[in-house]
């Protein structure tokens, strides 16, 4: 019998229940705590929602995380995770297009949660501590019987197009992610622990489950704060860290960085985006062989490929970002859907048990991605060496990669030519030692806004009232015009391209 997500909280808390499973600041629950905690709180939302229902968590990283993420599994919820980061427009979108009625909120997001509930009729909204004082009364043993095709989870990213699309995964799939992870990039034991200050809703959030099972513990962070973090780092001694590039090179270029602060970590795991090969190589000097890649995306995660640690002792193959995961086939095909030979380039396609369902509320975007022989469209060009290493090269999508988050161009030039000024513009991703990639626009002004009336910074801060930060451009430069085809389609290549000659990768 194949173990569902259900079956996986039981096991861990039946297993390890004495030990500590999460730590927050000065506060710690077992596993037993974390286990009962959610059956009352499943029992609670049970009451208002049946199985399938979705419902929205606008929360930051906090000690009762892993305890509702748990209690909707339990209650056959399926959880729409709001990135605190993004704007009230794209939280709107999200809430709307799922159908949620009952949103879970933070303390401190208690504005933004009443303002979603003022624009959206009859949405309902419960501070998460209200709703664990609230579930104090009701029965911990609460557990629906759950269906491996129960959803557990709508994770939003953005569309090809720039619109926001929520990935679906089940309770078989999300199952299957747990077993990627422990199968190919860790092998937690008893008392080890993962630290956490990502958000939990995405990577970092993935790695949860697998230390869950096994007896680790989730210490978790509010945030990334580079001085925060080297202080958790000596205090509670974890065994494994997850960090995106730009989070490394911000640790190693703090004041008080000291690698031997991390003499209780065995491993570093990293992703989310291309990591510059300075970076990683400054990183080996100092901390050694502790580092272990995972490529993969919100569509199949964790990892579709794996660079080991061994790998990276071998220079050459630092660029590339690992050989298939035990459990995935990764190919590489032609615009034709041809299989390509070694060495040459084209889109890359996984089949895996973990990838997700589909698009909710997507049904074209979904056919067009999963394809009916059951692979998996990543939009990602790349080619597989004699050896079987998978080097990534561009996308076939306008993809952003910036700081570990995907950031779609349409979405920022339609922020753009909201304003009164802009004519046009045309926004693409540059190199960044720091962010992987950082977002950059070019925009033609309207016939009368002369160059010296528009500033770039009052175009940056016209995008901060309409879009998350990492999608803010970080360089505007105002152009004569933008570059076309003979059909009038613009040539986003001709402004990017400039700025990637000569690196060996364009991502």
């Amino acid at each position: 019998m194949t173990l569902l997500v259900t079956d996986m909280i039981r096991l861990g808390a039946e297993r390890h229940g004495g030990r500590v499973a999460v730590r927050f600041g000065a506060q710690e629950l077992t596993f037993a705590q974390v286990d009962a905690l959610s059956g009352r709180i499943a029992a609670l939302l049970a009451r208002d929602a049946a199985p399938g229902t979705a419902i929205g968590l606008l929360t930051n990283n906090g000690l009762f995380s892993v305890a509702l993420d748990f209690a909707c599994v339990k209650a056959r919820l399926i959880r729409v995770p709001l990135n605190p980061r993004l704007s009230p427009v794209e939280h709107t979108q999200m809430l709307c297009d799922t159908g949620v009625r009952r949103l879970i909120h933070s303390d401190e997001l208690a504005d933004c949660a009443g303002a979603l509930a003022a624009g959206i009729p009859g949405l309902a909204i419960t501070a998460l501590t209200d709703l664990v004082a609230e579930a104090a009364d009701h029965d911990d043993r609460f557990v629906l019987v759950p269906h491996p095709d129960d959803g557990v989870l709508a994770l939003y990213t953005s569309g090809t197009s720039g619109r926001l699309k929520a990935v679906l995964h089940s309770q078989a799939s999300y199952a299957a992610i747990t077993r990627n992870v422990l199968d190919n990039l860790m092998d937690p034991r008893p008392g080890d622990m993962m630290l956490h200050a990502a958000s939990l809703i995405h990577a970092s959030g993935t790695l949860v489950l697998p230390f869950w099972i096994r007896g680790g513990t989730a210490a978790i962070l509010p945030g990334f704060v580079p001085a925060e973090y080297l202080d958790a780092v000596a205090r509670w001694r974890p065994t494994a860290l997850m960090l995106v590039p730009t989070m490394l090179a911000m640790l190693m270029d703090a004041p008080m960085f000291d690698v031997d602060r991390f003499d209780s970590v065995d491993m570093i795991l990293y992703g989310a985006s291309p990591m510059p090969r300075p970076l990683i190589d400054r990183a080996l000097a100092l901390f050694g062989p502790r580092f272990v890649q995972f490529f993969g995306q919100t569509e199949a995660p964790l990892a579709i490929t794996v660079l080991t640690r061994e790998d990276h002792l071998d220079p050459a193959l630092r660029a590339s970002c690992g050989r298939p995961a035990r459990d995935c086939v990764v190919c590489i095909v032609d615009r034709d859907g041809v299989d390509q030979p070694a060495g040459q380039e084209g889109e890359v396609i996984v089949r895996a048990p973990f990838r997700m369902v589909g698009y909710h509320g997507l049904d074209a975007l979904t056919a067009d991605t999963l394809r009916t022989d059951g692979w998996l469209r990543t939009r990602d060009i790349g080619f597989l060496d004699t050896r079987g290493y998978l080097t990534l090269v561009d996308r076939a999508s306008d993809m952003i990669v910036s700081g570990g988050y995907n950031v779609y161009p349409k979405e920022v030039e339609d922020a753009l030519l909201t304003h009164a000024a802009v004519a046009e513009a045309i926004v693409v991703g540059i190199p960044s030692e720091t962010w992987g990639e950082a977002v950059a626009a070019f925009v033609v002004l309207r016939d009368g806004a002369g160059q010296t009336r528009v500033d770039p910074a009052d175009l940056i801060a016209h995008c901060r009232t309409r879009l998350a930060g990492y999608k803010i451009p970080r360089r505007i430069a105002v152009i004569d015009a933008i570059p076309k085809s003979a059909v009038g389609k613009p040539l986003r290549r001709v402004i990017r391209d400039p700025f990637w000659a000569g690196l060996a990768r364009r991502i």
